[in-house]
């Protein structure tokens, strides 16, 4: 046995000793496929973390986790009668295989978009072979993240062709969207009560900014987690910078935080120009 094979032996032997009915871990035994996807789903996002913040040791941890969550549903499931954990590594290799015809195959491509385009093609003839679906937008599953879902959603409509062929269109249709937010906020200041149409026309321009990001070819979720991880970290400075004033934020008036908020900036400005020197 490689040491690969005896690692996942030993995981999975691990798993099903937390798993038994005679001297397991009641936690573990009382869980079921509903109750662990939370945190199969919470796993996914700490491994995007990591890599977020380059943070190897942290990723390694977090692979293992999410390896872990995959063992325990297969446990659960090989329980139910229904596959094994051998079965799912079998799948997921004959998936890749079956895919990936230009390394296992004859098939050849000149480039990543032309590989890509055949991965779709492929993609979509399992799903009709399934007969799981009429439409193009069926099996993008409800359960992602919804920027990731609006990205899938409209990839599948631009494979028949209902896509804007130029970026500037994306960025008119953005403008003309939030014309029709801003529309609908003034119509509130006047007292209307509109608070289901200034979400519905929210939501569309959250569905259009995913597009632009489609066609920018920028993952709309890490740009908004490295955005999210860059608030966080100019906020607890903002939050050093007052405790060495003898202030607190709470006391402080939003001009005097901002003003904070500008010099926090202005060093990682004048620290990214004497790192390119």
């Amino acid at each position: 046995m490689t040491e690969i094979e005896d690692s996942i032996s030993k995981l999975i032997d691990i798993m099903q000793s937390l798993r038994d009915p005679h001297g397991g871990c009641p936690w573990d035994i009382e869980q079921d496929f509903s109750s662990i996807a939370p945190y199969t789903i919470e796993e996914a996002y700490e491994v995007a973390e990591a890599i977020e913040k380059n943070d190897m040791p942290h990723l390694k941890d977090e692979l293992g986790d999410l390896l872990f969550q995959v063992v325990f549903h297969s446990q659960i499931a090989q329980e139910k009668g229904h596959f094994t954990f051998t079965d799912v590594t079998n799948s997921i290799c004959d998936k890749m295989i079956r895919r990936h015809p230009h390394v296992f195959g004859d098939a050849g491509y000149r480039n990543a978009e032309e590989q890509t385009a055949a991965w779709e093609i492929q993609k979509a003839k399992e799903r009709k072979d399934k007969d799981r679906q009429s439409s193009v937008l069926d099996g993008v599953t409800s359960g992602l993240p919804a920027l990731t879902r609006a990205i899938k959603l409209q990839n599948r409509a631009a494979r028949v062709g209902f896509d804007w062929p130029d970026t500037s269109q994306v960025l008119d249709k953005l403008n003309e969207e939030m014309a029709e937010l801003s529309h609908e906020l003034v119509q509130a200041k006047k007292g209307e009560d509109n608070m289901d149409l200034i979400t519905e026309e929210f939501g569309d321009m959250m569905f259009v900014y995913a597009n632009l990001a489609r066609h920018l070819k920028i993952d709309p979720e890490s740009a908004l987690r490295s955005a999210n991880y860059k608030f966080e970290k100019r906020f607890k400075k903002v939050e050093s910078l007052a405790e060495e004033q003898g202030k607190c934020l709470e006391d402080m008036t939003l001009e005097e935080m901002d003003a904070l908020w500008d010099q926090v900036k202005a060093r990682e400005k004048a620290e990214r120009s004497a790192t390119k020197l």
